[in-house]
């Protein structure tokens, strides 16, 4: 199917639920004069799938104060699975006006049945998403269309505003064709009364379907083939069949706009108890550095987070006054606060857009726009240094020289604006998971060992995790785990031990007691164990479809993962009867694999396990030398063997790997890969 959407920012909060009106209806009316609608297309004789699409239509019209859209479509049934269609839903914004339907009706045998003059849309208020946090003022009109038969054909056509009321009549957008459409007509287009003209672009995969006139710009696309974006491609290929418009001329433009918003929202007067809330801070710290935490504590830990998008508050920030008076806001209430506390706190610092959804790739190849984000933090200038501030996240998440999130692209706010600012890719230098197992076997190969597991999260997964874990009493925690866990991994579980390290942005689980050690008999003696955390899935081969872009860079999610595991061996056995499988330090698709095993004098086995995205997007030839090379990718699993009639040696690349109680495997200076690549 198709959609056309104006990007919405999170970026506001504003007036009460209270304020919109309860006894509202959907009015009906003709169809505008600037929206034309297109020819149906005959279903042909052999049509299959769920639907075959006769019509569908979606103009958008620009003009001095108002962006309006028209949908029309017309849909054949032609699968039973297909009568879902006829739960209708539409959505809108009140604060940016009311929708007219046109027309909903059903064609059957040649008979026209008019779903409007026996039933009526109910207007449903959408308040009760707050359990999500989100108070965001949308209307949602719904109708579920009677008798609705496999063989009809229902049409709908109506108009909804589609601007946003702090922005006004300065308009921005999206027309886009899904990679795999129904069959049927797609039509987007984009209309403008004089002098309304936006800038537009269009994609490669949608050009040869635009026709442009007097005002207006078409995209009409009969039957779509599916288009995918090239297998393994970089997140902005993705964008291939999405066109743009916006009336923003440059990215300095939409920073400036923005920038207005949040310098009104920090203004305080003398008596604002944001200012008392500020001496206080001055009071108790002496360093910037310190009085600039504080204030973040206080916006994490004093203000709760719940969206607010009512009547314009999409992307207006509730100042800073009302969201400490209210002690809930979203991300822009949250930062226009932040920044009124750091302004009182003689803090350089600004509020900038980032987009927490991963889609920032190529984005100073899009057009301007402030739909390209969808969340807004903090920046703040510290002893020569730049730091990050997000007044959402849990107060563990301290401000940092890096974000939580893998920017690629942010648009800092300023006065004379500022220009989109490129975060360079670089490998992670903490490990995003780390799972530490110390088995104690000591007892002997028919006994249970001694287990202990350490499991470590960082990021965004490390504050979901703390934010679980934290909520909960030690006891309650311990048992839940023990409830789940005994029988499977353990036999018996003593302790379990919470704590998040703000210091590496570590959430650490630590669990120890007794359990079964897998040893495997082999007879004559000889044993052998499959140590948890040692083997790595073979990557999958680079390759892409003959019709896809063969030029473009293949890409690798950036991550960074370490395992290491610690056994001391049975006591009674001879160490040289001891040995290990294979040690590798291995490139494929700019992620290093890293496995080292080494055995000590201390009657141990150690294993340590890492893997790191080094660089995320590789040429095609590139690709094309490390196919060849994945035949000989070892994705075997690290085993240790014991034969008494056997003496073993280490052989291979070996390093030194430090036991799990030796060192701090959670801190900074973790060996998970090459001492080399850990040194650049």
């Amino acid at each position: 199917m198709t959609f056309m959407r104006t990007f919405a920012v999170v970026l506001v909060l504003a007036a009460p639920a209270s304020a919109l009106s309860q006894e509202r209806e959907i009015s009906r009316g003709p169809v505008p004069e600037w929206a034309d609608e297109s020819e149906l297309l005959p279903v042909p004789a052999d049509a299959s799938g769920l639907i075959f699409i006769r019509r569908q239509d979606t103009l958008v019209h620009l003009s001095e104060t108002t962006q309006h859209t028209f949908s029309s479509s017309r849909i054949a049934i032609l699968n039973p699975q297909a009568l879902q269609i006829g739960n209708i839903a539409l959505a809108w914004n009140p604060a940016a006006g009311d929708p007219i339907v046109h027309r909903l009706v059903v064609h059957r045998s040649g008979e026209t049945i008019d779903v409007l003059e026996a039933s009526q849309f109910k207007i449903l208020r959408r308040e009760d998403n707050l359990e999500q946090a989100t108070l965001d003022g949308i209307l949602t009109a719904s109708l579920q269309v009677p008798d609705l038969r496999v063989g009809d054909e229902l049409e709908l056509a109506y108009t909804v505003p589609s601007n946003d009321p702090t922005l006004g009549a300065t308009n921005f957008g999206i027309l886009a064709i899904a990679d795999s459409p129904p069959s049927g007509r797609i039509r987007l287009g984009l209309n403008w009364v004089e002098g309304q003209k936006p800038d537009i672009s269009v994609p490669e995969g949608l050009r040869s379907y635009v026709t442009e006139g007097d005002r207006r710009l078409d995209i009409v696309a009969n039957d779509a083939p599916v288009a995918t974006a090239p297998a393994f491609a970089p997140p902005r290929y993705f964008m291939h069949r999405i066109a743009e418009y916006s009336d923003f001329s440059t990215w300095r433009e939409v920073s400036a706009r923005f920038n207005d918003l949040f310098v009104e929202a920090t203004q305080i007067d003398p008596t604002s108890p944001v200012r008392i809330e500020a001496e206080r801070i001055a009071s108790q710290h002496t360093s910037a550095k310190d009085g600039a935490q504080a204030a973040l504590e206080l916006v994490q830990n004093q203000v709760r987070y719940v969206y607010v998008g009512l009547n314009g508050g999409n992307y207006s920030p509730a100042d800073a006054n009302t969201t400490w008076e209210r002690r809930y806001g979203d991300c822009k209430g949250k930062t226009a606060l932040l920044l009124a506390l750091l302004a009182e706190l003689d803090v350089p610092a600004r509020a900038v857009l980032v987009q927490n959804a991963a889609m920032d790739d190529g984005m100073d190849e899009r057009l301007p726009s402030p739909g390209h984000f969808d969340h807004v933090l903090v920046q703040a200038d510290i002893e020569g240094e730049t730091y990050w501030l997000d007044g959402t996240l849990p107060a563990v998440a301290a401000m940092s020289i890096e974000p939580v999130h893998p920017y690629r692209y942010v648009l800092p706010l300023a006065d004379a604006g500022s220009d989109l600012v490129r975060i360079p890719a670089t490998p992670h230098v903490l490990p995003e998971e780390m799972g530490l197992f110390e088995i104690d076997a000591r007892a002997g190969f028919d006994e249970p060992a001694r287990i202990k597991s350490v499991s470590v999260r960082r990021g965004l997964a490390g504050l979901i995790e703390y934010m679980q874990y934290s909520s909960v009493a030690p006891n309650q925690l311990e048992a839940g785990l023990k409830q789940s866990l005994v029988g499977e991994v353990w036999n018996r579980i003593e302790s379990v031990s919470y704590r998040y390290d703000v210091d590496t942005q570590a959430s650490i689980l630590t669990i120890e007691g007794t359990g079964p050690v897998d040893w495997e008999d082999e007879g004559r003696g000889s044993y052998d164990l499959t140590l948890p955390g040692g083997g790595f899935s073979p990557p999958p081969r680079r390759v892409r479809p003959e019709e896809q872009d063969q030029t473009a860079p293949f890409y690798t999610e950036p991550g960074y993962s370490c395992h290491a595991t610690t056994v001391r061996l049975p006591e009674g056995t001879d160490l040289d009867n001891w040995g290990f499988n294979t040690t590798y330090d291995q490139m494929l698709f700019g992620r290093l694999y890293y496995r080292m095993m080494e055995k000590r004098d201390d009657h141990t086995i150690r294993m340590v396990r890492g893997s790191r995205t080094e660089q995320q997007e590789i040429s095609p030839a590139i690709a094309e030398k490390d196919n060849e090379r994945l035949s000989k990718f070892d994705n075997s699993k690290a085993n240790i063997v014991y034969d008494p009639s056997r003496t073993m040696r280490g052989w291979g690349r070996l390093s030194p790997v430090p036991a799990t109680y030796e060192i701090d495997w959670t801190g900074v200076d973790a060996p998970c890969l090459p001492e080399d690549v850990l040194s650049d």
